[in-house]
């Protein structure tokens, strides 16, 4: 592009430029030396990637009109007693289901009717490492069980004391800063920006960067969202985008199989910005970020700056940079009273997870060196999850969902006394959540082991079923999520041990590379 005049007169705030574009004249390196203020807290905050992949080029006063443009919030307001800091920059993203520009259209195609909540639809904490190597992405589930501080109730206005709730309803209580400080209270972990998206600007940065490529091995399919995908690669534009990352109800898994999703669409969606030139080209970045940026609400501290600094140090930026990870779950299914069913997080590895991000150190092992003998890379000693052993006697058939999230229960459908018991049995050894409250079938005379499931969760049966070689898969509507097996005269009293295709020891996170989720 040619070089733009200089235009100090809009920026005096700022040393002086040279005109030229940096890719004729390359800076060195920036690095976090200089204590003005955080300048690395949005590098790979998921949808809105493209904001911060800002090109050098970009005048200031370009920048200075998109900052125009986005809404405030003051979510750190009177906050007091917070975490201490730790190293590197900790960026709250939170996703909101607003809907209320949403075309009727839109509404009908992508199934976005019905009353919102004014809830969070999907929690993250983007650590961003202090010498900007690395972006750590830990999704929370909207589900957990949680106890917000003492408030003001914003529906009510009342004050409220200290309560149990579903992390996604701390934002409909106390918006942005209650839902910061039951994250900071749950994680002691400081958050320094805080970044809200809605479904509108979800979709608008999907479809400015031309849509996304998403791959999958199964078929999935939501009859809520209207997801439909077949096997393969697909490329989806900012409504279908939205249906991959909201779908809830393509197993049981629910939001855990969701938050994998959305994972793997962020990898999805930073490959692309990274490889469609957005970097490069000032004018499509300006074009991208202010599709977007109408629709989003950022805190006071994150401003033209920061967009620019940041869009220096991104320029390298890929997939292979960033890592993704779940907090570990302790129970799932905790029932509280009002509440309903919540997942409880697992305290002592949270905690392992969470001080590993204080110490600023990766949690996953690095890319297997491509040399051999002394020169490999060894494994990162900070990694909170061990490397698995080696399994030993037969090799686990490798399924769709983990045994662990598929719910059982087993019924006897034979006049064989205790069948059904050891069926229980086996499928608990094996990893399956069984209620170990085995029942008699309606039937006695059957002869061959029957699975029946609800049609919406058939990759839960599908891998049930490679547990209980021959036996029959019913699809039944309505069963709900919890898959009954009926014991045939065909049991043996043993179960075929499975696991699941990305697995992680009980109650640890998996850590993946970004580059390990990208089709």
């Amino acid at each position: 592009m040619p070089a733009s005049p200089p235009r100090s007169v809009v920026r005096p705030a700022r040393p002086q430029r040279r005109p030229q574009p940096t890719r004729q004249a390359p800076r060195p390196p920036v690095r976090p030396t200089r204590p003005r203020r955080p300048r690395w807290a949005m590098r790979a905050v998921t949808t809105l990637s493209v904001v911060v992949l800002a090109s050098a080029g970009i005048g200031h006063s370009v920048m200075a009109s998109l900052d125009a443009d986005i809404a405030r919030v003051d979510p750190f307001k009177d906050m007091k007693n917070r975490p201490r800091a730790g190293h590197g920059m900790n960026v709250l993203l939170v996703g909101t289901d607003g809907r209320d520009k949403i075309t009727e259209q839109e509404r009908r195609r992508y199934r976005l009717g019905g009353a919102p909540c004014h809830c969070t639809d999907t929690i993250m904490i983007v650590h961003i490492s202090a010498d900007r190597e690395r972006a750590t992405v830990v999704s929370l589930p909207r589900d957990s069980y949680v106890e917000v501080p003492a408030h003001v109730d914003e529906t009510t206005g009342q004050q409220r004391a200290a309560h149990p709730i579903k992390l996604n309803a701390a934002y409909a209580e106390g918006g942005p800063q209650l839902t910061v400080r039951t994250v900071e209270d749950m994680t002691h972990l400081k958050i320094d920006h805080y970044l809200e998206v809605d479904f509108i600007s979800f979709m608008e940065t999907v479809d400015a960067l031309g849509g996304v490529r998403i791959c999958t091995a199964q078929p999935l399919k939501d009859s809520y969202t209207g997801l439909n995908l077949s096997p393969g690669t697909h490329q989806l534009n900012g409504g279908q985008a939205l249906q991959y990352v909201r779908s809830r109800h393509v197993d049981v898994a629910s939001d855990l199989s969701r938050m994998k999703r959305q994972q793997r669409f962020m990898a999805a969606l930073i490959e692309r910005a990274a490889s469609s030139g957005v970097l490069l080209n000032p004018i499509r970045f300006r074009d991208v970020t202010r599709a977007v940026l109408g629709s989003v609400r950022a805190d006071t501290g994150f401003g033209t700056d920061e967009l620019l600094d940041l869009g220096r140090a991104m320029r390298n930026f890929s997939p292979s940079s960033s890592e993704f990870t779940t907090v570990p779950i302790g129970q799932m299914g905790y029932v509280v009273k009002g509440i309903g069913s919540t997942l409880k997080w697992d305290e002592a590895r949270a905690a392992q997870l969470f001080q590993s991000m204080r110490d600023d150190k990766p949690l996953g092992t690095p890319a297997p060196s491509t040399s051999s003998g002394p020169s490999a890379s060894p494994a990162s000693p900070a990694s909170p999850t061990p490397t698995p052993a080696r399994p030993r006697g037969p090799v686990p058939v490798t399924v769709e969902v983990a045994p662990q999230q598929i719910h059982v229960q087993v019924e006897n459908g034979t006049a064989t006394a205790g069948l059904a018991r050891r069926l229980d049995a086996a499928l608990a050894a094996t990893g399956f959540a069984t209620n170990r409250q085995p029942v008699t079938a309606a039937r006695h005379d059957v002869k061959r082991t029957v699975i029946s499931f609800d049609p919406r969760w058939d990759r839960s049966a599908r891998s049930l079923a490679a547990a209980l070689p021959g036996s029959e898969l019913r699809a039944v509507k309505g069963l709900g999520p919890v898959l009954r097996v009926t014991a045939g005269a065909d049991f043996k009293g043993q179960a075929r041990k499975v696991r699941a295709d990305d697995p992680a020891p009980q109650g640890e996170p998996a850590v993946i590379r970004g580059d390990e989720k990208v089709c």
